[in-house]
């Protein structure tokens, strides 16, 4: 039995992370209507802060009580409706709008049952929105030309540690939707990524990269999706 506690409080804390929310907003933006949001897994609530914002109601479902309690201290989020599930045991009784599952399914037994699930608790026309990192990310491209991972979908022993089941490339993210009964309206990569997280955080604290650095790749990554950090798709019930 997997214990989601500790493969919560095993998941690393980067400030990168973070930042990585308001480029997957802006992403997403033209899609992001109606008035309620189901977020899968909230982490510490930073996410879904940012999602209380935009949509009238939220709920979160997450198997790790410690995420939902700290995520539950945030002022922002008292009128949030946390549901300590899995995402395959919970029940809904409701449907939505927008479903996020943001690095979700790279954790899951079986992502294909879950997005089945999300496919389900969609309102017509509602729009389920999945972004996974990137095992053709330039960084993971690099550590395997070190020789630190033996192939760039390879999953490492710090990843398995924070609950990762496999790393997706292109082809199996898109190949999971299409099984679940779901279609891509939008798809691609989300900011061209040459370095590895902490690096990342190391250079922002050091000044070497700023702001300003993030949206160059963040507009480099529009060019070549198949190197971005992070790949999405925005989907649809088919």
């Amino acid at each position: 039995m997997r214990d989601h506690n500790a493969e919560a409080a095993a998941l690393p804390h980067f400030d990168f992370d973070l930042l990585m929310h308001d480029y997957m907003l802006k992403t997403f933006q033209p899609w992001l209507d109606g008035v309620s949001a189901l977020e899968l897994g909230c982490f510490q609530g930073a996410f879904t802060s940012k999602l209380a914002k935009i949509y009238h109601s939220v709920s979160v479902v997450d198997a790790a009580e410690e995420c939902i309690k700290i995520a539950q201290r945030r002022a922002d989020l008292r009128l949030v409706a946390f549901y300590r599930q899995t995402f395959e045991g919970v029940v809904l009784d409701e449907q939505f709008d927008a479903i996020f599952a943001i690095h979700v399914l790279e954790h899951l037994d079986d992502p294909v049952a879950v997005l089945k699930r999300c496919r389900d608790w969609l309102n017509p026309g509602g729009k389920l929105f999945v972004a996974v990192p990137n095992a053709d990310a330039a960084s993971r491209q690099i550590a395997v030309k070190m020789g630190l991972m033996p192939a760039a979908t390879s999953v490492t022993e710090a990843e398995r540690k924070h609950g990762h089941q496999r790393t997706y490339c292109e082809p199996m993210l898109w190949m999971h939707i299409k099984q679940a009964g779901l279609r891509p309206v939008a798809r691609g990569g989300i900011m061209f990524k040459a370095l590895a997280n902490f690096q990342m955080d190391a250079a922002l604290k050091a000044g070497i990269i700023d702001q300003k650095y993030l949206d160059g790749c963040y507009e480099l990554g529009k060019d070549f999706p198949e190197l971005c950090g992070s790949i999405f798709a925005v989907c649809e019930a088919s």
